[in-house]
């Protein structure tokens, strides 16, 4: 495998809106991330991912962009973000933007001029369509909710959207607006940003037809991702992609891909993938009800592991994949993977452990650092997210209560990881001194940066010598290049793996169960590299292993070949 700059990076998420305030107004913005940079380096990141900041309405939280080169006045000015490049350069630190190009904001200046004049050639940026015998041209349910048409007024036509009715598609098939998304993607790439995690991109593809599919809803609707699945072809346009943009600056790009056909793995990570890396859903999935959240199974351990396992396995023949417990689409994930009586300081750092140490580019989410759970929602008016109030509509119809909608909405909503991070326990959690545009978790009080910094068996400060230990001189090569081989999978409640290289053999191994486990030993143990003993020791004898509840060991034995 050709060695990249990338491979052996820790990586951090912000959601700008949701970091620090430094104006009052309410809304994170990019002076508060620039007073924070200090903090991220003594986490040990290296790259920084910032959800996006470009001038948009906000309909969905900047994932509807109404001009690619402007900064959202919200979150400052192009000049601060200049200034952010520089500071986060001169502490060897990469900053990466969100790519958001399956579609753009209703308020953009194209679709403006495509409504102007729906036969004219920004109308061919989008797709507009005459409907079908008064109706919409297929039955598509948009991830949103309702249909993917919308009538362009004053018209027969329809123009489309998989998303909410202010954000259209772009038009991939047409070579006039894929030069202008290089032309800006090369443009930020000049600007010294160092790559892009890009959205929702496998949807770029469509099928030109729009064949109607068999209805999944009460609604008379299909799932949009439907149509996505039963295309081929977007291999070539992400190559296309590839070679006219990211390949020419050595650009590091995530990408958020679901639907990917099975055999297609290598073509997107591979030596010559279309990106460096995606995102590995596998455990995030496992709770994805069939018709929304109100269906959503419960976790379950063995599944869990499973998952997890299945995928490492498989990337490893091929690159490297992303590995999250969360972002600011999902739940928190110590509230979501972890049962009740984990979800303690020791549960948190057991699950951050697993995470950072799996095979793959570690991302961790603002907050996730300190341990931050689900809020608390009273009623649905303290929801922001578009994607909720659907989730509660649907629910809804389908019988729940309104309090057990409430409840399936609280338990996950993105809003979870939306609320803002929790700095002090002063005043809104030191996040504002102004009214914060989603409330803060009431846990701030408890969990935060300021109470963690001073306990040196805090969270925080394990993560970061969880961050300092993946990346040390004796650890870095197994920790990014080893095998990751698993173990122990027939014992109930523990997670364990090896990462393995030539000269180390290196076990991790944390058990979720509520009762203690032990574990035959297959050599011996040369070291203790990390505990979440707060004496830092292992109950161990000469071929076993004693774990606690909730215990986690990183553990150097004898190499045996």
């Amino acid at each position: 495998m050709e060695k990249k700059w990338w491979h052996d990076k820790v990586a951090y998420q912000i959601y700008p809106k949701s970091f620090l305030d430094t104006n009052g107004d309410g809304i994170g913005d990019l002076r508060g991330i620039i007073s924070k940079l200090d903090y991220l380096k003594k986490l040990g990141i290296d790259i920084i991912w910032l959800s996006p900041i470009y001038k948009s309405p906000f309909v969905d939280q900047g994932y509807d962009i109404a001009d690619y080169y402007a900064i959202a006045e919200e979150f400052g000015t192009m000049e601060e973000f200049d200034e952010l490049l520089a500071e986060a350069k001169k502490r060897d630190m990469h900053i990466i933007m969100d790519l958001v190009i399956n579609h753009c904001s209703d308020k953009h200046e194209w679709f403006q001029k495509a409504l102007a004049d729906p036969d004219g050639a920004f109308a061919d940026y989008f797709y507009f369509r005459k409907g079908k015998n008064g109706n919409p041209p297929s039955n598509y349910r948009s991830y949103f909710g309702g249909s993917c048409w919308e009538k362009v007024p004053g018209t027969d036509k329809y123009y489309f959207h998989m998303f909410a009715k202010e954000q259209p598609d772009l038009n991939w098939e047409n070579p006039k607006l894929r030069q202008e998304l290089y032309k800006m993607i090369n443009w930020w790439l000049e600007k010294g940003l160092s790559g892009f995690r890009i959205d929702a991109i496998i949807n770029i593809k469509k099928d030109l037809n729009f064949p109607d599919f068999a209805p999944d809803g009460k609604d008379g609707l299909a799932s949009c991702w439907k149509m996505v699945e039963s295309v081929d072809g977007v291999g070539e346009l992400l190559e296309d992609l590839k070679k006219s943009t990211f390949e020419k600056y050595d650009a590091f790009t995530v990408g958020e891909v679901f639907n990917m056909k099975p055999d297609e793995l290598p073509e997107f990570i591979g030596e010559t993938g279309h990106f460096s890396t995606i995102f590995d859903f596998s455990a995030h999935t496992l709770t994805d009800g069939e018709h929304g959240w109100y269906d959503a199974p419960k976790l379950e351990f063995a599944k869990w592991r499973a998952a997890i396992i299945q995928a490492q396995l498989e990337t490893q023949k091929y690159g490297f994949k992303a590995n999250i417990i969360e972002n600011h689409d999902e739940p928190r994930g110590a509230s979501r993977f972890l049962p009740s009586y984990a979800q303690t300081p020791d549960g948190i750092k057991m699950l951050g452990t697993i995470s950072l140490l799996l095979r793959g580019i570690p991302f961790i989410y603002q907050g996730q650092e300190i341990g931050m759970r689900n809020a608390k929602w009273n009623s649905m008016e303290e929801f922001d997210d578009i994607s909720t109030k659907d989730q509660y509509h649907t629910a809804r119809e389908a019988g729940l209560s309104n309090q057990e909608a409430l409840e399936v909405c609280s338990r996950m909503s993105r809003d979870n990881a939306r609320t803002p991070m929790q700095w002090t326990s002063g005043e809104n959690g030191g996040f504002t001194k102004g009214t914060p545009w989603l409330k803060v978790n009431p846990l701030f009080k408890d969990v935060n940066v300021e109470a963690q910094e001073q306990d040196p068996d805090s969270v925080l400060n394990y993560y970061r010598k969880l961050v300092a230990l993946r990346k040390s001189d004796e650890l870095k090569e197994v920790f990014t290049y080893g095998k990751f081989l698993p173990e122990y999978e027939n014992v109930d409640g523990v997670m364990a793996f090896y990462r393995k290289d030539e000269s180390k053999c290196i076990l991790v191994a944390a058990n979720f169960g509520k009762d203690a486990a032990t574990i035959k030993l297959k050599s011996e143990i040369e070291k203790v590299w990390l505990s979440n003993r707060i004496d830092g020791t292992v109950d161990s004898e000469k071929d076993s292993l004693n774990l606690r509840s909730c215990e986690v060991v990183v553990l150097e034995l004898e190499n045996h070949k």
